[in-house]
């Protein structure tokens, strides 16, 4: 669980999934809950600034303690003030303040009233004498905690926090599959969402396998400890009651055999074409046949000679059942569909790429130029801030932001591993218009920073 937070594979982790609280992590390596608890109150304006100092300490740099009385209360958080547990410790300890009388402290001391803090102060170093300590270093402890009681973060606060970030990383850590099974669960409705965490799953050797309408369920749901079924649900363009009428449907009668063996089975009213068409834009008849062009084409005729031979039965029951309903035998339509068409298709239905990604195909004639794929980006060195990068993908999405300086472009360009981010101002887009779209292939000169 400590390796998770300490490589910075926090995705879906409470509290710890940012980009900002991942790199925190990998600089800070924390190898004990009190880190954790630490690190929850940190990662806020103003706290923040006290991260590198806690960092440095942590790995080892010496530092001193105002006083020795200081030791047992600061020692958790490396000597520094982190919680406003610890000003109250700190009053009580150095000037033998009651506990109610130091949470009055700390609440004068964040509130910065001139004539409560003089006050205030001559109670502590009047008290701080009686525990032997001089009025300057009296003096001294009492700037130091001001400091802190602005912003200190209350330690239970945190530690309830971290509790459940830490029983998060344990699960990932020990129960990877039905982790991840649960968070795509979570966020199936949010396309996003589940492109993050199938990212996440591939980066921690999770397979998500895809959809099936004989073995898949509702929901994502963990088929060994190393791979993931897709969710129907998450199939663009299905919705619940479609997908249990299905389930029920397979429950019945057992695994569907054909296109047209599913057609006859299932409850039109709820299973209309769209929802067919879907499944199997998103590779869900991929286990009973693999064509999906032909399957896709044939889905008018399934659901009609389904609707027919159902006809045809009420017919029989109307009139005795005299005479037995005949259903022609039916063939898949002849169709084909490019690899390229296959993955546009499979977008449609999942909102990104599962099977392949059509980046695949132009990595070779890219290799001399594109030497880093998306997921192997790394921060730059703090010596080079802006180093140049050339990356290759395809345009997943394009979104426009306003900004003080004007308008802003940020395309999210993906290929084979993952995806990221790029930035790009108005008038580099206006030049580029015509290639920038969605789907376009691109080689982007960019500036990591």
């Amino acid at each position: 669980a400590y390796r998770v937070f300490a490589t910075g594979n926090t995705t879906a982790v409470f509290q710890f999934e940012s980009r900002g609280m991942r790199e925190l992590l990998t600089r800070a390596r924390p190898d004990r809950f009190e880190d954790i608890i630490a690190l929850v109150a940190l990662y806020r304006p103003g706290p923040m600034d006290l991260i590198p100092d806690f960092i440095d300490r942590k790995h080892g740099r010496s530092f001193e303690y105002l006083h020795s009385l200081l030791e047992p209360i600061l020692r958790p958080t490396y000597g520094i003030m982190v919680y406003q547990e610890q000003v109250m410790q700190a009053a009580q300890v150095c000037a033998g303040y009651s506990l109610g009388g130091a949470d009055l402290l700390r609440r004068a001391m964040g509130k910065k009233k001139p004539e409560e803090m003089a006050k205030q102060r001559a109670i502590f170093v009047e008290g701080a004498a009686t525990k032997g300590i001089g009025e300057a270093k009296a003096n001294e402890i009492f700037d130091y905690m001001e400091k802190f009681a602005g912003y200190g973060f209350n330690k239970s606060h945190a530690a309830a926090y971290a509790l459940v970030a830490y029983h998060t990383a344990y699960m990932k850590a020990h129960h990877p599959a039905a982790f991840m099974a649960a968070n795509l669960s979570a966020v199936m409705d949010d396309t996003d969402k589940v492109q993050l965490f199938h990212e996440d799953a591939r980066a921690n050797d999770i397979r998500i396998l895809p959809p099936d309408i004989n073995t898949g369920e509702y929901r994502f749901v963990p088929v060994d400890g190393g791979s993931v079924r897709y969710g129907l649900g998450a199939v663009k363009g299905t919705g619940e009651s479609a997908i249990e009428s299905i389930l029920a449907a397979r429950r019945e009668g057992g695994p569907f055999r054909d296109l047209f063996d599913f057609c006859r089975r299932i409850d039109t009213r709820l299973v209309n074409r769209r929802v067919v068409e879907s499944l199997v834009r998103a590779g869900a008849f991929d286990s009973i046949d693999k064509d999906r062009a032909r399957i896709f084409a044939s889905v008018g005729i399934a659901l009609g000679a389904a609707e027919q031979a159902m006809r045809s039965a009420n017919q029989s029951s109307l009139f005795g059942g005299a005479a037995e309903s005949s259903v022609p035998a039916l063939a898949l339509v002849d169709a084909q569909w490019t690899e390229h068409e296959l993955l546009q298709h499979e977008k449609t239905a999942l909102g990104f790429y599962l099977s392949g990604h059509p980046f695949t195909a132009y990595r070779a004639e890219f290799a001399n130029v594109v030497r880093t794929p998306l997921a192997r980006l790394a921060p730059p060195p703090m010596d080079e801030p802006n180093r140049g990068v050339v990356l290759g993908g395809v345009v997943d999405s394009i979104r426009f932001q306003k900004t003080q300086s004007g308008r802003m472009i940020v395309l999210m360009l993906s290929d084979e591993t993952g995806s990221q981010e790029i930035t790009v101002y108005s008038e580099v887009f206006d030049q580029y218009r015509d290639i920038v779209r969605e789907d376009a292939v691109l080689v982007v000169e960019a500036k990591l920073r």
